[in-house]
């Protein structure tokens, strides 16, 4: 996935789309977005990143 693909979507799965995008291990994501260090939704014991919030925290300058 690139962030030309995330500016298309809603939302992405944590793993391993946002893990992917930010060089980080299945264990480091899950225990980034327990610690609230990745932007998430909890869907029951799912863990969605939404777009738009992960694109800002890449690049909070950037007009998403």
């Amino acid at each position: 996935m690139t962030l030309d693909d995330l500016r298309q979507r809603a939302t992405i799965s944590l793993w391993p789309e946002a893990a992917g995008l930010l060089g980080l291990s299945k264990n480091s994501a899950y225990a980034a977005a327990k610690a609230g260090q990745i932007p998430t939704l909890r869907l029951g014991q799912r863990y969605i990143v939404p777009a738009p919030a992960l694109l800002k925290m890449l690049d909070p300058d950037s007009a998403v």
